[in-house]
């Protein structure tokens, strides 16, 4: 997408809830994010209050798949006598862990998450 100066802009994810403070990503974090949840992305969605126990597992079950896959790398590294590899720079953990927050502040104020609208 180009501004007016005919620049690239950069789309954003603005996850809202009555329940905390916004959530704002970067269009791939937010991708990755929703995937990790076990969504598409999309420009416009809801997280149902109903939900956001299935929703909040789905990510921590995706944080622990992601951290075993290291460890497993790094051991299997390690046996062959090389270097492991490198971490990434921000882990899912620490890009989900705002989102999964809000989530259970809706979670417990029994009401929704929506992005886009």
């Amino acid at each position: 997408m180009a501004d007016v100066d005919g620049r690239e802009t950069q789309v954003l994810y603005k996850f809202k809830s009555k329940a905390g403070a916004d959530v704002i990503m970067l269009a791939a974090h937010g991708d990755q994010a929703l995937q990790a949840l076990g969504r598409g992305p999309a420009p416009q969605g809801i997280f149902q209050a109903s939900d956001l126990p299935a929703l909040i597992a789905h990510g921590e079950a995706a944080i622990a798949e992601e951290q075993q896959a290291q460890d497993r790398a790094a051991e299997q590294a390690q046996a062959e006598g090389r270097k492991p590899p490198p971490k990434p720079e921000v882990s899912l953990r620490q890009r989900l862990w705002p989102l999964l927050e809000l989530m259970r502040a809706a979670q417990g104020a029994d009401t929704d998450v929506v992005w886009g609208v």
